[in-house]
């Protein structure tokens, strides 16, 4: 019992708990009343929701989207908060950045499935190394607006934060990038099925 008695230990299981909660999904079953798992790519998502929901409802589907954004990147951002509020060293809230991203893709209420993590990572990219994620975010913005596809749109923002975190931010700050590059590979992995709808052509864009 000792061992759920460290803090450490409470914050990484309070961020992967947080982290899982599936506000895509929650959102399109309330308000549109469909089920986000079961259409579209299946992922709890932003982008799946604007998709799936647009069918029935277009101007509800922009605001779900919305909205699912920002709550998965404000549930990646509040542990780490908090655990910066109580001084929890720069190694903990690195530690507590990774398992908001794994609640997310790999959540304790989906039987371990979720989304791709890329609003959760925003969220804890933000709060711990602000300039490169607006960098990040530079990227995207651009990069959707001309490829108009999401999942491409999304790596490119991520690889530019993860570059310019390594040169213009030193690194993380805790003697290794590993934090940082162990999010940016959950993120990846759980956009293979993407990259190889790419390759077959066959990746949807996003009007």
């Amino acid at each position: 019992m000792d061992f759920f008695l460290n803090t450490n230990i409470q914050f990484y299981i309070l961020a992967y708990l947080v982290g899982s909660i599936p506000f895509g999904l929650l959102l399109a079953k309330k308000f549109a009343g469909v089920d986000v798992q079961q259409s579209g790519s299946k992922s709890i998502g932003a982008t799946n929701v604007l998709r799936v929901v647009k069918q029935t409802n277009p101007s509800l589907a922009k605001k779900l989207g919305i909205a699912t954004v920002l709550l998965d990147a404000i549930k990646g951002a509040i542990v780490v908060l908090i655990a910066m509020v109580a001084n929890m060293p720069q190694e903990t809230l690195w530690a507590i950045a990774v398992f908001s991203v794994l609640g997310h893709c790999y959540s304790i209420y989906l039987s371990f499935e979720g989304g791709k993590g890329v609003a959760t990572g925003l969220g804890v990219f933000l709060t711990l190394i602000p300039i490169p994620t607006l960098i990040g975010a530079v990227v995207w913005g651009f990069c959707a607006k001309v490829l108009k596809i999401s999942s491409v749109s999304s790596l490119l923002g991520l690889s530019a934060v993860v570059i310019s975190t390594i040169f213009l931010n030193n690194g993380v700050g805790v003697g290794s990038n590993a934090p940082i590059y162990i999010i940016t590979f959950i993120i990846f992995y759980k956009h293979i099925p993407n990259i190889i709808r790419l390759f077959q052509g066959e990746e949807g864009k996003v009007a």
